[in-house]
């Protein structure tokens, strides 16, 4: 059987939620990472993160970006400022990845934009869209990758989604998933700090 695109498969959170027998929680001590423990920022730091912020805003100011130019423009340097580059990980673009679903004879094919892992392990996966679509967008294949992650019982399970102009963090951990707040880079600059606290707490855990 021809597998099918997780980008066709499921295009709704609905269908996500259905398909993986998932349930959102708001509980905030469910998703604690995204508001806890702000690790300090160096002064070189906020430079780059402040060159970071100047080079999307003039990039985006002159027109929408495509999602090749979000994930080389703004991912990609926020990962390295986060150490994502740096060892114990490793760095995966375009990763295909298989499901197979439990309850029927479908075969779901897709491709992780960005996946971080520690090892064998997967830290976090990066689901990108161009800016002229909701972040929203991004949300059923991004809890899609994340339920194809080879290691079931490492959890809990994190990703990030973008469409460059806001960002949101995943967590999913057994039958629940969580989101955090919108940050909203094209906002302000220190919303890039946020993501950048939020980033290396996920990276402390390993």
């Amino acid at each position: 059987m021809t597998p099918t695109a997780i980008a066709q498969a499921i295009t709704t959170i609905a269908e996500a939620e259905q398909r993986f027998q998932l349930q959102r929680t708001q509980n905030p001590d469910f998703f604690h990472e995204w508001h806890s423990d702000r690790p300090a920022i160096s002064d070189a730091d906020r430079n780059a993160l402040i060159t970071l912020h100047d080079r999307y805003l003039y990039q985006r100011t002159n027109g929408q970006l495509l999602e090749q130019t979000v994930t080389l423009l703004l991912v990609s340097p926020l990962l390295a400022i986060a150490g994502f580059y740096d060892p114990p990980f490793t760095i995966r673009a375009e990763e295909s990845i298989t499901i197979e679903l439990n309850d029927s004879e479908e075969t779901l094919h897709g491709r992780i934009d960005v996946l971080v892992l520690c090892q064998h392990l997967w830290v976090i996966i990066v689901e990108s869209k161009k800016t002229a679509l909701s972040v929203w967008t991004a949300l059923p294949q991004a809890i899609a990758y994340l339920m194809a992650n080879p290691e079931p019982n490492h959890a809990p399970r994190f990703g990030v989604i973008t469409n460059g102009d806001d960002i949101v963090f995943v967590k999913i951990d057994g039958g629940r998933y969580g989101l955090s707040r919108v940050f909203s880079p094209f906002v302000a600059s220190q919303e890039l700090a946020d993501v950048l606290h939020v980033l290396r707490n996920l990276s402390s855990q390993y």
